[in-house]
């Protein structure tokens, strides 16, 4: 999963937001660097990443893809449901997507001690609406061309968004049959 439905996911209270998000940011132990319900965040973060990579339907949508485009699949399926959710927020959210996207960055905003890389892309990603604008399929093409930048073979990633254009209907379905297991598996995770 990607940046929006980690936050979806993860909580509503601020640190579980923050820890949402940070999951992506903070590598290596948990030591006492941020405070308890932030760390806690982050844990549930990484929970929720292992149970995606070894779901069955998660399995099933990588397959979907050309085995020479395999290794690259999980990162495309991430920003693919990223779109999927934003798309049918609805359908997922009783809170509009604009009131969500708009208290998480004001939320980044207010906090003065973000992760380093986090700290560099807030502004940017509240200033583009990076989690609203997944809604726009044509926005994953910057996504994509994003990650291409930071990879150590970009051309991994070359033909992506045609193959994701292809498989739209079939990948659709599979977030729709996935993200409630999701859902269920983080609000036992959860306590709810």
């Amino acid at each position: 999963m990607n940046y929006l439905a980690h936050l979806h996911l993860g909580g509503d209270a601020p640190a579980q937001l923050l820890g949402s998000l940070y999951g992506d940011f903070v590598k290596g132990l948990l030591v006492g660097q941020w405070p308890a319900d932030i760390e806690a965040a982050i844990r549930l973060h990484r929970r929720i990443d292992v149970f995606t990579d070894n779901h069955p339907l998660q399995l099933q949508a990588r397959a979907r893809f050309p085995v020479e485009r395999r290794r690259y699949a999980g990162i495309l399926l991430d920003i693919f449901f990223d779109h999927c959710l934003a798309l049918h927020w609805a359908d997922y959210a009783r809170e509009p997507l604009p009131l969500f996207t708009g208290r998480v960055y004001r939320l980044l905003a207010a906090e003065p001690r973000l992760p380093e890389r986090l700290a560099l892309i807030a502004p940017r990603m509240a200033a583009q609406d990076w989690l609203g604008s997944y809604r726009d399929f044509a926005v994953l093409e910057q996504v994509v061309a994003g990650m291409q930048r930071r990879l150590s073979r970009p051309a991994g990633l070359d033909g992506a968004m045609a193959e994701l254009e292809r498989l739209y209907q079939p990948l659709l379905e599979d977030f729709r049959q996935f993200y409630p297991e999701l859902q269920a598996y983080v609000a036992r995770e959860r306590g709810l």
